[in-house]
């Protein structure tokens, strides 16, 4: 058999023309698609999330969280809550999250403790030079916290001592910067 080289030119344009797909399909690389839920149930939708996570799309968790979040807004109800925990525990399973992240993801809406507020520092040399930044993330937790309490749970109680304990933070904080402030001008 003769080489292709040795073929006369509309043969070799033909064989070339068949082998060209071939050869481009082997170059691309399938991505997976990552879409948004489209059920408006959420079992059906963290399924399909699960599902979605598994097959490549782990980067796009923030927004698969949120879409999740859209969702339970539509149908609230207290159940929601551990849906969403179990959510969590079967991302940190899986390596998407560490233990760490998946209980902050579920504090940050589903529980009344702030986590902006977790720190081992000092008040008077961390939180107060702070103070404005705290306050900012500790106001923007209570706004993620409405959404996770009040509409995908309906958890009017733990909203309103959330809200509680940001105005009681806010208030406290107020007046330990103060004092912090005071302690240093008498030095």
């Amino acid at each position: 058999m003769k080489p292709i080289a040795d073929k006369p030119l509309p043969t070799r344009l033909a064989f070339a023309a068949l082998l060209a797909p071939s050869l481009l399909s082997a170059c691309v690389t399938s991505q997976p698609l990552c879409d948004s839920p489209q059920t408006r149930n959420l079992d059906s939708a963290v399924a399909g999330v699960k599902q979605s996570l598994s097959g490549g799309c782990h980067a796009q968790f923030d927004r698969y969280y949120d879409d999740l979040l859209t969702i339970a807004e539509g149908d609230p109800k207290p159940e929601n809550k551990r849906v969403f925990s179990e959510f969590l525990v079967w991302s940190a399973d899986e390596g998407l999250l560490s233990r760490r992240q998946a209980e902050d993801y579920y504090n940050r809406y589903f529980n009344v403790k702030f986590m902006s507020l977790r720190s081992d520092y000092n008040n008077c040399s961390h939180t107060c030079p702070n103070k404005r930044k705290v306050l900012l993330d500790m106001e923007r937790e209570l706004s993620s916290k409405e959404r996770g309490l009040l509409k995908v749970s309906l958890d009017s109680d733990g909203y309103y001592r959330a809200d509680r304990l940001y105005q009681e933070v806010e208030l406290v904080l107020e007046a330990t910067c103060n004092a912090c402030s005071a302690s240093r001008q008498e030095r």
